[in-house]
């Protein structure tokens, strides 16, 4: 078998050409579909008949080893070169997981086999780019990570120092040690309960810890926080434009091809009509020769008339 390659637009043998038609990512994104809604429906399955329950599970494992079976036709007609998609080998990873056997040991693993639905994240082009965005914007994002690390425990200290040295179980409890900080202070961050937290300060004798809060806040929350939105928004950005600039290479090779066949169909078309125009020529050429031919015969006849009227009879 001639080597398969991952081009969904080329194909070297029927089996690479039936799974790479567009019926067969559509059947794959149904059952994806239909394997959360069956995997949605078990978790209430005290509510069911042991039939229904039954028949659940027989879908569920006929979609897995459709999908099995999916994953065996790749690696039969991609080979190695599967493992060299990052998202074949999230899907084999996936289906991997569904194979677990159901025993006590390995049941977190076996609650993993939700973890297939998100293969619509490759079979729907959309969802597939905000994906591929958000891994591209990793680096940037530990980036923006190491800053919050550091205003949170720059704070946690400041706060430890000022607010941790109390009576007040409440407080004490908040920013009584540096890691119990850290966390009031990220709980702050995600503006969850920030009120309350200010309150119990404020009332254990701290009246002006609103400035130490709002500057935390505008700095951690409304700054460093939005700074992820920006990334994501970058990368996106960056992601569409890419998808933008691969369109309009594809239009603009298209519309050379269509150039070149425009342009070797006119030569083509010239070459007819000089041939056709040489052929004229010649046949011009060849017409003239024939009259000339006509008008000597035409001189011979006459002298043969004249000849035969001159003879003595």
């Amino acid at each position: 078998m001639p080597r398969a390659t991952l081009d969904l637009n080329t194909s070297t043998s029927e089996v690479e050409k039936f799974l790479e038609r567009p019926i067969m990512r559509t059947t794959i994104t149904t059952l994806i579909i239909a394997n959360a809604l069956v995997l949605g429906i078990l978790t209430y399955r005290a509510s069911f008949t042991p039939g229904v329950v039954s028949l659940l599970e027989f879908l569920d494992n006929a979609i897995t080893w459709f999908f099995v079976a999916e994953i065996a036709l790749k690696l039969y007609v991609y080979r190695w070169q599967f493992f060299r998609d990052g998202w074949n080998v999230f899907d084999f990873s996936v289906i991997a997981i569904s194979l677990v056997p159901g025993a006590s040991a390995f049941t977190v693993l076996r609650a993993l086999r939700v973890l297939r639905v998100l293969r619509l994240l490759r079979f729907v082009p959309m969802m597939k780019r905000i994906t591929e965005a958000l891994l591209k914007s990793i680096p940037g994002m530990g980036a923006i990570l190491a800053v919050i690390i550091l205003v949170i425990y720059v704070g946690a200290v400041m706060a430890t120092n000022m607010y941790g040295n109390t009576v007040n179980a409440e407080v004490h409890d908040m920013f009584g040690a540096l890691p119990d900080s850290a966390l009031t202070l990220f709980q702050l961050m995600t503006m969850d309960g920030w009120s309350e937290i200010l309150g119990a300060v404020t009332d254990d004798g701290h009246p002006y810890a609103w400035i130490f809060f709002i500057v935390f806040i505008f700095v951690g929350s409304f700054a460093i926080l939005n700074l992820f939105i920006a990334l994501v928004v970058e990368a996106l950005t960056n992601e569409q434009k890419a998808a933008l600039d691969e369109q309009m290479m594809s239009l603009e090779a298209a519309l050379e091809d269509r150039m070149s066949e425009a342009h070797s169909s006119s030569e083509s078309i010239e070459d007819a009509l000089e041939q056709v125009e040489e052929e004229l020529e010649e046949a011009e050429t060849g017409r003239v020769e024939i009259m000339k031919l006509l008008v000597e015969m035409r001189a011979e006849i006459q002298s043969l008339k004249v000849m035969i009227a001159e003879r003595p009879r």
